[in-house]
C-alpha cells in the first residue's frame, strides 16, 4: 500500500537551509539508516523559501541529477516536507523515487509497528499522507475518455480510488476507537486501584527502553537507532516504600512529528496524556540537548500534557565524564531532576529515590483559585482530589479547598494556589 525502499537501497539526502527555519541533518541521516537505505551522498544549499515547483532551484535540481546518475542512487530524501505536486514535479524530472520527510518516519513506523493497534495506526497515518498524493504513480487515473461510445461509467478511477480510501480510513478509525476504549478501561482500573501511572517520554535515542528494562526488569527491544520500539508497554514497578506504580514506555519523539502521526497514535499517546508522572528522559551527552528538550515539550503540549508533573532524567552520565548521580531540588526540595545511566545502573537508586518521594501516600491541604476558562482543572480535581469547600463568584471564577495526594500536586502547576496549615 504504501512504497517502502527496500534494505540497502542507495539513498541521495537532500538538506537545505531555510530561512524560516530547518531540520537537522545528523537528524536526516539516522532517519535514512533506519529506514534502511544506504546515504550516498548529501546535497546541501541555502534558500530565503522552497522554489513552488520543485522545491530546489533549478540549478540544484541540475546538482541532483548529476549526483543520481554518479551515484546510481535509487531514491532521493528530502529533509523538508514536500507538497504532493512538488514530490510529483521532482520524479518526473529525477526519474527516481522522491520521499520527504513526513514520508521517511511514516515508513519507519510502518516497518516497527508489531502490534495489532500499532499497524492500524501506521496504516491510518500512511493513508491520510496518501490521500493528497493519489495521482503520483497511479498509470490507470486517467480522466474520463469523451466521445461517442467512449463515455464514462459516472465516476472516474481517481475517484473511486478517493472513496475507497476514504472508507478505510472510517474503518480504521471504528477500530482505534474501539481499541482507544479498552485503553481507558484499563486507565480507569488503575485510578479506581489508586495505581499511579508514570509514562516515559523524550527525544527518540535517548534511552528510555533501557530505563525502562532497568527499572522493570522486563526486555523489550532496544537498539541504537530512532524509533527503535513503537509500540506502547507497560509494566508494574515497585518502589522501595512499596508503593505500586504502572511504567509506560512511549514512542520517541522527534523535531516536527508529522500531524498525521500525532493524529493516528492519539490512544498510544493518551498513556502521556492522561499519566500522573512523566518521566522526560534526556540525552544527557546531546550536543542539542537543550532543543530536543523544547521539541519534546512541544509535542507534549500537542498531545494537550504539558501540565503533567514532570521528573527530569538526564540519562547517559557516563558518557559525560565527570557529571556523578545525583537528585536536583526545587526550593521546596521536591526532586526535579535526577542524572543517571540507564546502560550502566548508576543512579538507578536515586530514581527510586525520587519516585517514592513523589508518590508518597501524604495528603496535603490547599487552597485554590481556578479562573472562568479553567474547567478543564476543576474537572480533574473532582477525579482525584477531596473537594472540601467551593466558591464561585459573579465572574465564574472559583475558589476552592481540596485536600489532595502528593503524588497529584502537578495538576496545580497552573493554579493560582496557597497552603493551609
Amino acid at each position: 500500500m504504501f512504497d517502502r525502499p527496500e534494505s540497502g537501497e542507495r539513498a541521495v539526502l537532500v538538506h537545505l537551509s531555510l530561512r524560516s527555519g530547518q531540520e537537522d541533518l545528523l537528524e536526516l541521516k539516522e532517519l535514512a539508516k533506519s529506514a534502511g537505505t544506504d546515504p550516498v551522498y548529501v546535497v546541501t544549499g541555502s534558500r530565503k523559501s522552497p522554489d513552488p515547483k520543485y522545491f530546489v532551484g533549478k540549478g540544484k535540481l541540475e546538482e541532483l541529477k548529476g549526483v543520481i546518475e554518479t551515484y546510481a542512487a535509487d531514491i532521493v530524501l528530502f529533509n523538508h516536507p514536500l507538497s504532493p505536486s512538488q514530490e510529483r514535479n521532482l520524479e518526473g524530472a529525477l526519474g527516481v523515487r522522491v520521499v520527504d520527510r513526513n514520508g521517511l518516519i511514516l515508513d519507519i513506523f510502518a516497518q516497527r509497528a508489531q502490534t495489532f493497534e500499532g499497524k492500524l495506526q501506521v496504516e491510518l497515518a500512511q493513508l491520510q499522507h496518501l490521500s493528497t498524493r493519489l495521482v503520483r504513480g497511479w498509470t490507470h487515473l486517467e480522466r474520463q475518455k469523451g466521445g461517442i461510445g467512449l463515455r464514462g461509467p459516472g465516476e472516474t478511477q481517481l475517484e473511486t480510488d478517493r472513496r475507497l480510501l476514504g472508507l478505510r480510513i472510517k474503518q480504521i478509525q471504528r477500530r482505534l476507537e474501539k481499541v482507544d476504549k479498552q485503553r481507558h478501561q484499563g486507565r480507569s482500573k488503575r485510578k479506581k486501584a489508586e495505581i499511579p501511572s508514570v509514562s516515559l517520554v523524550g527525544y527518540t535515542n535517548a534511552g528510555k527502553s533501557t530505563l525502562f528494562n532497568k527499572l522493570t526488569g522486563a526486555d523489550i527491544y532496544v537498539a541504537d537507532q530512532l524509533f527503535a520500539t513503537l509500540d506502547p508497554t507497560l509494566r508494574n514497578c515497585q518502589l522501595p516504600n512499596s508503593t505500586e506504580i504502572v511504567l509506560a514506555d512511549t514512542v520517541g519523539f522527534i523535531r516536527h512529528l508529522p500531524h498525521e502521526l500525532v493524529a493516528a497514535f492519539k490512544s498510544t499517546l493518551q498513556e502521556a496524556s492522561e499519566a500522573d508522572l512523566l518521566l522526560h528522559v534526556i540525552d544527557a551527552n546531546a550536543e542539542d540537548r537543550d532543543e530536543t528538550i523544547n521539541q519534546v515539550n512541544q509535542v507534549l503540549e500537542d498531545i494537550e500534557a504539558d501540565e503533567i508533573r514532570q521528573l527530569e532524567i538526564f540519562n547517559k552520565i557516563d558518557l559525560l565524564g565527570e557529571i556523578s548521580p545525583k537528585i536536583d531540588r526545587d526550593d521546596t526540595g521536591n526532586p526535579i531532576r535526577v542524572w543517571l545511566s540507564a546502560e550502566t545502573g548508576e543512579g538507578v537508586e536515586l530514581l527510586y529515590q525520587a519516585l517514592a518521594e513523589i508518590f508518597s501516600n501524604t495528603k496535603v491541604k490547599r487552597r485554590c483559585y481556578l479562573q472562568p476558562d479553567q474547567g478543564d482543572i476543576r474537572a480533574k480535581l473532582s477525579a482525584y482530589a477531596n473537594i472540601i469547600d467551593e466558591q464561585i463568584d459573579d465572574l465564574g471564577a472559583c475558589e476552592l479547598v481540596i485536600e489532595i495526594d502528593a503524588k497529584h500536586l502537578g495538576l496545580l502547576r497552573t493554579v493560582e494556589t496557597a497552603e493551609i496549615p
